[in-house]
């Protein structure tokens, strides 16, 4: 029981990142009706910002969120001006298709310059409390894993409560919701785009940071991590980040559990099977609304 105990919690650290990371795809695509598959590339650009915010600077690494989360804003900005500005001037069905198109793209050239600047090798942040570990009723408790998870939700605390009394945070939600009927109460949509996609992605650039200090990052974790946050989006569904995060820890604990049960290679399977099963079952999710 004590091992199976151990098993949960670490699911639950783990869940709490795959929560952080599809929270910003799922904001992208439920305002924008993009599906941004280069997110986990974006991810991956956080990860390796803090890892030389560490290196060349000297900071903490949760210290390089006041530096990473910025930069992931204004690369939000730069992005959705150069390349998914244009495709939100279609219809929401063309949008689907040539937002795959571009974010396919735009991951193979992420991916490429980030063997081309930093090589294919992986790289962690080594810090003083890495090997940290607190004790509670038997079960041991990282300290870096337990300190990301608690930023992560404090994100997404953050985020939900920017989206429910933040004047723009409901012309954001207005837009998802309808964006005609947004743009005849006068709502700027295209600004209401913008702002989404840039709060997305500077949450990936926050799950890369993350991502960092707890394991290690390369150009080829950006795969993984978009195929973990579109599993996520289609477990939790639309329409709540809180929503979105319950189902990060959801399938965290899941892999866990199956990795305990059957063996560490199948941890991700049972992620692929949640995915179908969820979405033949329940296509909005189970907090999709």
């Amino acid at each position: 029981m004590s091992a199976l105990a151990q098993q949960i919690v670490l699911g639950i650290l783990i869940g709490g990142l795959y929560g952080l990371a599809a929270a910003g795809l799922s904001l992208v695509f439920g305002v924008l009706k993009v599906l941004n598959v280069a997110h986990g590339e974006l991810i991956m650009l956080g990860g390796y910002a803090a890892f030389w915010a560490v290196a060349l600077l000297g900071m903490d690494p949760f210290g390089s969120l006041v530096l990473v989360v910025p930069l992931s804003l204004l690369a939000g900005v730069v992005l959705y001006g150069a390349l998914f500005g244009f495709v939100v001037r279609a219809n929401e069905e063309t949008r689907e298709k040539n937002s795959l198109l571009i974010g396919f793209g735009l991951a193979l050239v992420l991916h490429a310059l980030a063997v081309r600047l930093w090589t294919a090798d992986e790289r962690s942040i080594v810090t003083p409390y890495g090997g940290a570990v607190i004790t509670v009723a038997g079960l041991s408790i990282p300290v870096v894993r337990l300190l990301s998870l608690v930023i992560a939700f404090a994100v997404i605390g953050g985020l939900q409560l920017l989206l429910t009394h933040w004047r723009w945070g409901k012309a954001i939600r207005a837009t998802a919701e309808d964006w005609q009927a947004a743009l005849l109460t006068g709502i700027d949509v295209r600004r209401a785009y913008l702002l989404a996609f840039a709060m997305g992605t500077g949450l990936a650039g926050t799950a890369g940071v993350l991502v960092s200090v707890g394991y290690s990052v390369s150009p080829s974790i950006g795969l993984e991590w978009t195929l973990k946050a579109l599993i996520v989006v289609v477990l939790a569904g639309l329409g709540s980040m809180i929503g979105t995060f319950v189902g990060g820890i959801l399938l965290g604990v899941a892999e866990a559990l199956s990795a305990a049960a059957f063996g560490g290679p199948y941890r991700e399977v049972v992620g692929l099977v949640i995915f179908v099963v969820v979405l033949c079952a329940r296509p909005r999710g189970l907090f999709g609304r």
